[in-house]
C-alpha cells in the first residue's frame, strides 16, 4: 500500500496516514467504495500491526433465536462500514471479535443451536475480510460435555484461534470442577480464552451496588474478573491445566494490582487458605497463563499493570464501541517510559502470536 502521508509523532514513532479504498464489507449495505485516511503505526521506522483483543459485537439472527435483546447499535456487525471507519481512524489494524455471554441460562437443545449459528456467522464474517478481523468463538458453558464439543468444532472446522468466556456461569465459578472438560479441550487445542465478565449479579440490583454511579459496571465488571482469576488460582484449575492461556478483560480486573496480598494471604492465613496452590499467585500472573488487555486510564495505571504483569503479559484492547479510552492506540504510543519494543509487544506482536496473526 502506498504511503500518502508522513509519520506524525517523534523520530522512533508514530502514525502514517494512508490514503486508502475502504469498501463496506460483508453486511455493509450498500457496498459502495469510498475514500478516507487509515492510520498506521510506524515505530523505528517499521510498520507495525495492531490487534485488539477486546472487541465487541452480536450476531442477530443468533440472538433473535433465544428472545435477546438486540442493544447497543454498534455493536451490530451489519455497521461494518462505520467499524472499518473507527478501526482506520483509531490505528487498529485487526480486531479479534468477541461477544459477552448472554446465553448461559438457555436450554440444551436451544443453545446447541444458538452457538452453531453464531459461530458460524462469526466464521464467515472474519473469513470476508481476514486482514482485518479474527473472532473469539463461543461455547454452552452451562453444559460443559457440550461446551468442550463447540471449542472442537469452532477450531477443527471453523479455523478459531479463541474462545469467549464469562467471569461466570449462571451463578457457578469457572473454577467448578465440572468444568474440567472445557478447560481441558482448551488446553488441548491451545486456544486463547479471553474472558469478559458479566457483572456481580449477586450484589444487584437491589444489593450495595444498587444506586447511582453504574456500580454494576465500574465496579462490578472488574470485581467479577478478580473474584474469578482467583478462583482458578486458588482452586487449582491453572495447576491441573497448565497450558492454559487466559486474557482477562479490564486489565484483569483489581488482581494485578491486589496480588501481593493474595501471596501474602499464605503466609499469613495457612490454616485458612485451603490447599495451598502450586504456586505463589504472583506466579500465574507472570508465569505465561494470565494475559490482561490494556484498558487502563492514565500512564501511570498502565505502567503499574506493566509492573505487576510483565511486558509480555499486556495487550491492546479498545473495548470497542463503547468510549472508555477515546483513543487507546495514541495511549500506548504516548506513554513515557516504554521502549520500541515495550509498545510493539503491547500494540500488536504479543497477541498476534496469541492468535496466529500473521506480521
Amino acid at each position: 500500500m502506498p504511503i500518502s502521508g508522513s509519520i506524525i509523532a517523534g523520530p522512533n514513532l508514530g502514525f502514517v496516514d494512508c490514503g486508502i479504498d475502504a469498501g463496506a464489507g460483508a453486511g455493509g449495505g450498500s457496498g459502495q467504495v469510498r475514500s478516507q485516511a487509515r492510520r498506521e503505526v510506524a515505530i523505528s521506522g517499521k510498520r507495525v500491526k495492531t490487534v485488539d483483543v477486546h472487541a465487541h459485537c452480536i450476531v442477530p439472527e443468533a440472538a433473535q433465536l433465544i428472545d435477546h435483546p438486540l442493544e447497543a447499535p454498534g455493536l451490530l456487525w451489519s455497521n461494518i462500514s462505520d467499524r472499518l471507519a473507527h478501526m482506520d481512524r483509531s490505528g487498529v489494524d485487526v480486531q479479534a471479535l468477541s461477544i459477552n455471554p448472554y446465553w448461559y441460562e438457555a436450554e440444551r437443545d436451544a443453545v446447541a443451536e444458538f452457538i452453531r449459528v453464531q459461530n458460524e456467522a462469526l466464521a464467515e464474517f472474519c473469513a470476508s475480510d481476514q486482514d482485518r478481523f479474527v473472532a473469539f468463538a463461543t461455547a454452552a458453558l452451562q453444559y460443559p460435555d457440550l461446551a468442550a464439543e463447540q471449542v472442537e468444532q469452532a477450531v477443527k472446522t471453523f479455523g478459531f484461534r479463541g474462545i469467549g468466556v464469562g467471569g461466570s456461569v449462571a451463578g457457578e465459578e469457572l473454577a467448578n470442577p465440572k468444568f474440567h472438560p472445557f478447560w481441558a479441550k482448551c488446553e488441548e487445542l491451545g486456544v486463547l480464552v479471553f474472558m469478559h465478565p458479566l457483572g456481580t449479579r449477586e450484589l444487584e440490583p437491589s444489593g450495595r451496588l444498587a444506586g447511582n454511579g453504574l456500580l454494576t459496571n465500574t465496579i462490578g465488571n472488574p470485581l467479577e474478573t478478580t473474584i474469578a482469576l482467583s478462583h482458578l488460582i486458588f482452586e487449582g484449575t491453572l495447576d491441573r491445566f497448565p497450558g492454559l492461556k487466559i486474557c482477562a478483560s479490564h486489565g484483569g480486573g483489581f488482581l494485578p494490582s491486589y496480588a501481593n496480598r493474595s501471596d501474602a494471604v499464605i503466609t499469613t492465613f495457612p490454616d485458612r487458605v485451603g490447599p495451598l496452590p502450586e504456586k505463589k499467585p504472583t506466579e500465574y500472573i507472570w508465569g505465561g497463563q494470565l494475559y490482561f488487555d490494556s484498558i487502563m486510564f492514565t500512564d501511570e495505571g498502565m505502567r503499574h499493570l506493566i509492573a505487576e504483569a510483565g511486558i509480555d503479559h499486556v495487550v491492546l484492547g479498545t473495548d470497542y464501541p463503547f468510549p472508555w479510552n477515546i483513543a487507546p492506540v495514541d495511549h500506548i504510543m504516548s506513554i513515557p517510559g516504554l521502549s520500541d519494543e515495550d509498545r510493539i509487544k503491547i500494540l500488536g506482536g504479543t497477541a498476534a502470536k496469541l492468535l496466529g496473526i500473521e506480521g
